[in-house]
């Protein structure tokens, strides 16, 4: 697996900290991701051997864990809190809104690779719900009457100023 330096260094400064390797893994998992956009089958495999594991022990953590990725998502990661508070307010209708306007279902990926649109659990803020995370900046009392112009804003600052890939 050929990870950055400054990755690989994370985590052999990372790994004496615990008592045994593998309590590791999961700052080890989102260090990976964080750098990769997603924790692969290789990442996996490099994963376990770097903590004395099986390969399976670390398929088991990623597939566990909802905020890890076993695939490349699009440029901007789209979610859409869907607990109690967003969901009386119209979180199903924000997100089916979201995902015509970007063109791409439910957790998949639009043709052009711009969009990835989510369900994700409580975000916190539910005295503004409904809420939206784009990558990591929360955006409060998205409305379904507000989706297709959030969705028009999104598309423009997508093609104006693209943030980095996370393939």
């Amino acid at each position: 697996m050929n990870f950055s330096t400054p990755l690989t260094e994370y985590i052999d400064r990372l790994l004496p900290r615990y008592p045994q390797k593998r309590s590791a893994m999961l700052m080890v998992l989102h260090a990976i991701q964080e750098e990769q956009g997603y924790i692969s089958k290789e990442a996996m495999e490099w994963t376990a051997q770097k903590l004395g594991v099986t390969p399976i022990q670390v398929y088991e953590v990623v597939t566990f864990y909802p905020m890890f990725r076993q695939a490349p998502i699009g440029r901007r990661h789209v979610k859409v809190c869907r607990t109690l508070s967003c969901a009386l307010r119209g979180a199903y209708k924000v997100c089916d809104s979201l995902q015509e306007n970007l063109a791409c279902g439910l957790g998949q990926t639009s043709a052009d690779g711009n969009f990835t649109v989510e369900f994700v659990e409580c975000v916190a803020a539910c005295g503004s719900a409904p809420v939206v995370m784009v990558d990591d900046q929360l955006h409060e009392n998205i409305t379904p009457e507000k989706a297709p112009d959030f969705a028009a804003k999104l598309k423009t600052e997508t093609t104006t100023a693209m943030p980095p890939s996370r393939h």
